[in-house]
């Protein structure tokens, strides 16, 4: 396959607009016979890096694949191997490049074997130039935005066996009735929104995702109610930035009324993500403390405890702002968890910024975070800063950051010692087969003795024993 077709490319400028229309589809996926024929037999493989949006983009990808009649594989073994990539950190990328180069052997074996490319890194020009230099062996180039142009794409290198590199700036559709193989059999991803308008000066993501844009409220309840009926224990609604969900239909709608829309439902659990700060009004944390199914679980990244490295960061919000939102949440809703991102070592951060992040930990007394070194992400303002804090710093601060963080997760995870909570088992332990593994209501993973038949159930767990960051647990009343 030595010629390459460029069908469309991303373009940064483009990317950044916001003044752009989208319509929605109701078509379904169509499959030729040029690719159904050649799917019979033949198998796939997808390989996903990154959030929980990135998976549900698995999962569509896998259904359209099933429904043109290719079979599941387990590993790169396969006739299609997809990797499915996310931009959001340096090191997601290096490990990306990684496997893309450990794929030339499976080519060298399988010749007629197709490897394509799509997912957030892809809709970086310099990605795409860097893998057409480096990875001769990469077939297919795709987007974001053109998920559902895959069989065409297909159909024209089983045809023409040449490469395509097809990367749409802009989404122009938001795309229902989509085929979905679904990766769990009682948890499930929602989408309710795509894109973001924030452009944090760090971020890729608006670049990469798009404009933001909502579904409608009633094909979501009609996805929810689908996934009800099917016994789904689990639903979380996913978003860029979920609490901006209806900002675009300018009618009123807000993720509060959609939200309590889906918990009348009666679906046992609902979770959402991810929040941002500027965003969480009010009348969503009192719908979260109305219903009981609504997880008391409310990731809420802060980044920053500095209002001068906020402002740099576009946050839109300030240290006190954020303190005075964790305050009302947690005299509303009782008993709640709450969990965080945070950067270290963002441009000429210094050390009395690093401090008020220290003391924004102590504060919140986070239940769980995720950290980060700061990784400058290309076309982002935030990569053109001048920075004068060196890697030795920015390692030194993060290692202080976690171990502040270790505080209160030790301490929250102690306080659950000889209470019992209901857990879903999501199946066999990874580190130990004889054990069960399980999320608590709070999102606190718990191992503990059981019986494989329990996997997708709730079950009552009573907590023994804490090693912070899981807990270990025995079955109660099973």
């Amino acid at each position: 396959m030595a010629k390459c077709e460029f069908k469309s490319l991303p373009d940064a400028k483009l990317q950044r607009q916001r003044n752009t229309s989208f319509s929605f589809s109701y078509d379904e996926i169509n499959i030729s016979e040029t690719l159904s024929n050649y799917a019979k037999g033949k198998t796939y493989y997808i390989h996903t890096y990154g959030c929980q949006a990135n998976y549900r983009d698995e999962e569509i990808i896998s259904g359209i694949l099933t429904k043109a009649g290719f079979i599941k594989a387990n590993d790169e073994n396969a006739d299609i191997i997809i990797l499915n990539t996310c931009a959001v950190r340096e090191n997601a990328e290096d490990k990306v490049f990684g496997k893309i180069g450990e794929l030339k052997a499976i080519k060298a074996k399988n010749k007629n074997a197709i490897i394509a490319i799509c997912g957030c890194m892809v809709q970086q020009i310099h990605i795409i130039n860097k893998i057409l230099d480096i990875y001769k062996h990469v077939d297919l180039i795709f987007g974001t935005h053109n998920i559902t142009d895959l069989p065409k794409l297909l159909d024209e290198i089983i045809l023409k066996r040449n490469k395509i590199v097809d990367v749409k700036s802009q989404p122009s559709l938001i795309e229902e009735n989509l085929p979905s193989t679904r990766l769990s059999s009682f948890k499930a991803f929602v989408n309710i929104s795509y894109g973001c308008d924030k452009f944090c000066t760090y971020c890729i993501v608006p670049y990469t995702r798009g404009k933001e844009r909502s579904r409608k409220m009633e094909d979501i309840l009609n996805e929810c109610r689908e996934l009800k009926e099917a016994g789904y224990q689990e639903v979380t609604l996913l978003g860029q930035n979920v609490n901006a969900y209806g900002k675009d239909f300018k009618d009123g709608t807000t993720f509060a009324k959609l939200l309590e829309e889906v918990a009348k439902l009666n679906i046992p659990r609902i979770r959402f993500l991810t929040s941002h700060p500027w965003d969480f009004k009010e009348e969503m944390i009192d719908v979260i403390a109305k219903y009981d199914n609504i997880m008391k679980y409310i990731h809420l990244p802060v980044q920053s405890g500095s209002s001068e490295i906020l402002k740099l960061m576009g946050r839109r919000y300030t240290s006190d702002q954020y303190k005075q939102l964790v305050t009302l949440i947690r005299s509303k809703i009782k008993d709640v968890y709450l969990s965080t991102d945070i950067i270290v070592g963002f441009p000429n951060e210094t050390e009395e910024q690093f401090q008020e992040t220290l003391e924004m930990v102590k504060f919140a007394q986070y239940d769980s975070a995720f950290t980060f070194i700061y990784s400058p992400r290309n076309n982002t303002p935030a990569a053109k800063m001048v920075d004068n804090v060196t890697r030795e710093e920015k390692s030194s601060r993060f290692k202080r950051l976690v171990a502040e963080l270790e505080k209160s997760v030790s301490a929250s995870s102690m306080a659950m010692v000889g209470k019992t909570f209901k857990v879903l088992v999501e199946g066999a332990s990874e580190k130990d087969s004889s054990m069960l593994s399980g999320y608590t209501e709070g999102n606190k993973l718990v191992h503990f003795k059981g019986d494989l038949s329990l996997v997708g159930k709730i079950v009552d767990v009573k907590i023994i024993v804490s090693h912070t960051y899981s807990l270990i647990g025995e079955l109660i009343n099973a």
